[in-house]
């Protein structure tokens, strides 16, 4: 594992990490554990420049978003003021989602301990989310006089259906790893000891996997629900055309006929 890359900080310590890997995992973790990673400008902004650092690096294949310590993120640090003021940092919040969404990697959400407000939608904006036993999404927004943000009113119905993200949005609900597995909200909950490696072997299989064409599938499906049938049809069309002319493409056919395990990254 190369050694750890972070963005530039005032602070001796930085808000945001990020290592990757000789395999290209690149792991971004919010690093403010005694405040239980909750969010401030500086993490903000550095974990943008982390994500478009890794949006640039060839060697990145897939990304594993984490909290370091116990939680994953507590959501606002209403500790601290608001800056420069409240519509220009909620649009700034707004846009380290939008960067997760439209990243062309898959993206993993390692979630352990609490995930609340702004950090349960922060991690619901992954692709994949796998939680601990030990995991809470709090959905708290309401119980503080609040409305949505880290696009939850985006998500949540589309993971659970709208009656059950209403009753979830209305009442304040704190989720529970394994209750969010069972309803969909989380693709996983598996035993806190467990996590690191369950989420290591997921990475390691995404890394492995075809780059290109993961980031085609990934654009295709975000944009699913707002596409009818036929042009959802046309998307993969034009998609599938262009991938049958692919390196990866070849790679994989070969592989299928010399029955052995593709090797993308040779692409």
């Amino acid at each position: 594992m190369t050694a750890a890359q972070t963005t530039s900080s005032t602070t001796s310590e930085p808000e945001v990490l990020l290592e990757v890997s000789d395999s290209g995992v690149a792991t971004l973790t919010l690093n403010r554990p005694k405040r239980k990673n909750g969010l401030n400008k500086a993490m903000v902004d550095q974990a943008i420049a982390a994500l478009e650092t890794i949006w640039g690096d060839d060697r990145c294949r897939v990304v594993v978003l984490t909290g370091a310590g116990t939680s994953f993120c507590s959501g606002m640090d209403l500790s601290e003021r608001i800056l420069p003021d409240e519509m220009t940092f909620m649009r700034r919040v707004g846009h380290l989602c939008t960067v997760i969404h439209d990243l062309p990697l898959p993206v993993i959400s390692k979630v352990r301990g609490g995930a609340v407000g702004y950090g349960a939608n922060l991690a619901l904006c992954a692709d994949l989310v796998v939680a601990s036993d030990t995991a809470v999404f709090g959905e708290i927004f309401a119980e503080r006089g609040l409305s949505i943000d880290g696009g939850g009113s985006w998500l949540v119905p589309r993971l659970v259906g709208l009656g059950r993200a209403k009753e979830i949005m209305f009442l304040a609900a704190r989720v529970s790893g394994p209750e969010a597995a069972e309803m969909c909200l989380v693709n996983r909950c598996v035993p806190d000891a467990d996590l690191d490696g369950f989420v290591d072997d997921w990475s390691a299989r995404l890394a492995d996997g075809p780059r290109r064409a993961l980031s085609v599938i990934k654009q295709q499906l975000n944009a699913s629900f707002e596409r009818s049938f036929a042009d959802a049809i046309e998307s993969e069309a034009v998609g599938q055309a262009l991938s049958f002319r692919s390196k990866e493409s070849r790679e994989g056919a070969k592989a299928f006929f010399e029955k052995r395990v593709p090797d993308f990254r040779s692409c």
